[in-house]
């Protein structure tokens, strides 16, 4: 029995169907979510914050004086203080009047006068105020990915909810590809977004119609069936729901991925094999998630090539980077093994109508390690 897909006889450009899935595409509103749930999330405009501390407090515990107070104080020429020093633990406001704090030991308060055996600068032992968090700073800067570090500063400013925005993912499994697929919605997750993942009955188009459903989702992702293989169903069925933008990408690995929307949700066909699905997710996905999330350009690497990288005109090659000695090194081009994912730092594309670069050349790469 022949499958009912088909690829067109010429294959769609990437930059071509890339520009036609990102099409009406915009970022998703934003909404306030508990700290724990918005790390990795896409940061949305917040306000400036306090600053913080708000005064100047102990940065370790000891007795608050006036450095002016101690001058020449030293283990030979103690000085004695008219009124026993005030104790401090870390994290006090220092009492009006004092500007350092000194340790237990420079302090002699087994006599009847207090005496100090060292002297102080203005602010030894004190954490300023504002020495945290300055006034007017921000948790994240808008766009910028919500990691640990910003969420330590937003404990410390007493928030308890980040205003974030979380693209919504439907993550459509079809029978074969479980593993594709779960690396996929693991990648979604790690990328910020809210996966929700369902598997299709069957393998045939009526199954996956079926189960296909993009409501409440921003982009529907289909892992598995997007080939030309007798079982091979999934583009078939988004025809039948939607609309097929393309099929066949000019992509290596990756050519039988598709594009498409039902409604105004984008859908990207994924092909089973996960080389060929992480090929597509990095061209085809991430686009359409960092515009959803609203987040800035993804930061590139640029470093010479430790050797040359050929390619063939008239189609998109995936190259996979890592770093030696100040140089770009290739682990895989057009084939990816599991390993060598494993192992990349960074990835490139050859544009369809490059023939490679010569070694030596510097290159811009994306990193896959925040």
């Amino acid at each position: 029995m022949s499958s009912p897909q088909r690829l067109p006889a010429s294959l769609t450009p990437l930059d071509a169907a890339l520009a036609a899935l990102l099409r009406g595409v915009a970022p998703v509103p934003s909404v306030e979510l508990p700290l724990a749930e918005a790390l990795r999330c896409m940061a949305a405009e917040m306000p400036p914050l306090s600053a913080h501390p708000a005064h100047d407090i102990a940065a370790a515990d000891g007795f608050a004086l006036r450095a002016r107070d101690l001058v020449g104080a030293s283990s030979y020429s103690p000085l004695p203080l008219a009124a026993a020093p005030a104790w401090v633990e870390a994290g006090a406001a220092i009492p009006d009047g004092c500007d350092c704090v000194l340790d237990s030991d420079c302090v002699d308060v087994t006599g009847p006068i207090a005496q100090v055996v060292a002297e102080a600068t203005p602010g030894q032992g004190v954490r300023r105020a504002g020495g945290d968090i300055a006034a007017g700073s921000l948790v994240v800067e808008a766009g910028r990915r919500v990691l640990p570090r910003n969420l330590l500063i937003a404990r410390a400013a007493g928030l308890e909810k980040l205003k974030v925005r979380r693209p919504r993912v439907a993550i459509l499994n079809i029978p074969g590809g479980t593993v594709t697929s779960g690396l996929i919605a693991e990648s979604a997750r790690t990328a910020g977004a809210d996966v929700v993942a369902r598997t299709a009955a069957g393998r045939d188009a009526v199954s996956i119609a079926a189960a296909i459903d993009v409501n409440a989702s921003d982009l529907l992702l289909i892992v598995g069936g997007s080939g030309v293989g007798r079982t091979d169903a999934a583009v078939t069925a988004l025809a039948e729901r939607g609309e097929v933008i393309a099929h066949g990408i000019a992509l290596q690995p990756g050519r039988t991925s598709a594009v498409g929307r039902i409604g105004k949700t984008p859908v990207v066909v994924l092909p089973g094999a996960s080389d060929q699905a992480f090929a597509a997710w990095w061209t085809l996905v991430l686009p359409v998630l960092d515009r959803l999330s609203g987040r800035r350009p993804r930061k590139t690497l640029k470093l010479p090539l430790a050797r040359k990288i050929a390619s063939g005109v008239g189609i998109a090659e995936i190259v996979l980077l890592e770093r030696k000695r100040g140089a770009w090194t290739t682990l895989a081009a057009g084939e990816l093994s599991l390993g060598a994912i494993a192992r990349a730092e960074a990835w490139l594309v050859v544009p369809d109508g490059s023939e490679g670069f010569a070694a030596g050349a510097d290159v811009d790469a994306y990193m896959l390690r925040e």
